[in-house]
C-alpha cells in the first residue's frame, strides 16, 4: 500500500471476527500512549524498553523528540471503540503511515498477548486507508470519527463531550495533547461552533449506523 507524503487519510481496523480489542481503562490508555510514542520518526526503540527508564529519563526523551519535530505522521483527530479504532492521520514522513501502523499495532498486540496469556493477531489483517480528497470530506470525517460512540450507542449523546477514548477533549475542551487538530478547529470561530457543527449530523448518524448494520447483517 503505497500512500502519499504530505496526504491525509481515513486509517481503520477493527478486532479479528468483530472481536474485542480494548478490555479495560488500562488497554485504552496504554493504546493511546502507544499513538504518542511511534508518531515520532526516532522513536527511540520499543515502547515497552521505554516504559522501564526513569519518569525523568522518559521525560527528557519526549522532550527532545518534540523539539525535534520530526515525524511519521500527524493525527489530527482519534477515537477508539470497543472493538475497533478510526485515525485521520496526515504522513509527514516518507512510508509513515504504514511504518507508524505496524509500529503501534504489533506493539499493542503483544501488550494484549502478554496480558491475556494468549497468541496470534489481534486486528483483523492490514489497515484499512482512505484518501482525504478535499477539505469538506476532512471536516466531514472529524465529524464522523468523533460522534462514533454515540452513532454506534456506545455512550448516550449527552456523554459525547467526555468520552474518554477519542480526541474530542481537543476539540471542546481546553485539553492538549499530541493532538494536531488545527486543520480542522482553525475552520471554527470557538469551540462551540464546532460543537454544534457535530450535534447537527448525530441524527443522521444514527439513522446512518442503522442501514450499515442491516446491509452488514445480510
Amino acid at each position: 500500500m503505497v500512500l502519499a507524503t504530505g496526504e491525509y487519510y481515513h486509517i481503520f481496523n477493527r478486532g479479528i471476527a468483530r472481536q474485542p480489542t480494548f478490555f479495560t481503562k488500562r488497554d485504552y490508555e496504554r493504546f493511546i500512549l502507544t499513538l504518542s510514542y511511534y508518531r515520532f520518526l526516532d522513536s527511540p526503540g520499543k515502547l515497552s524498553r521505554f516504559l522501564t527508564m526513569s519518569q525523568d529519563t522518559r521525560a527528557n526523551i519526549v522532550k527532545s523528540l518534540e523539539k525535534s519535530q520530526k515525524t511519521l505522521v500527524e493525527i489530527v483527530c482519534f477515537v477508539l471503540m470497543p472493538n475497533h479504532f478510526h485515525l485521520l492521520l496526515k504522513q509527514t514522513s516518507e512510508c509513515g503511515i504504514t511504518t507508524f501502523m505496524s509500529k503501534a499495532t504489533n506493539s499493542y498486540t503483544k501488550y494484549v498477548n502478554t496480558k491475556q496469556e494468549r497468541v496470534g493477531d489481534l486486528f483483523q489483517g492490514v489497515f484499512k486507508a482512505v484518501l482525504v480528497e478535499t477539505n469538506e470530506q476532512l471536516l466531514h470525517l472529524s465529524r464522523y470519527i468523533h460522534l462514533n460512540p454515540v452513532v454506534s450507542h456506545t455512550v448516550p449523546e449527552k456523554e459525547l463531550f467526555d468520552y474518554p477514548w477519542s480526541s474530542i477533549g481537543d476539540y471542546v475542551q481546553d485539553r492538549s495533547s499530541f493532538v494536531a487538530h488545527d486543520i480542522v478547529t482553525d475552520q471554527f470561530k470557538i469551540k462551540k461552533d464546532y460543537k454544534r457543527f457535530l450535534l447537527d449530523q448525530v441524527e443522521y448518524g444514527k439513522r446512518l449506523e442503522e442501514i450499515k448494520h442491516l446491509i452488514i447483517e445480510r
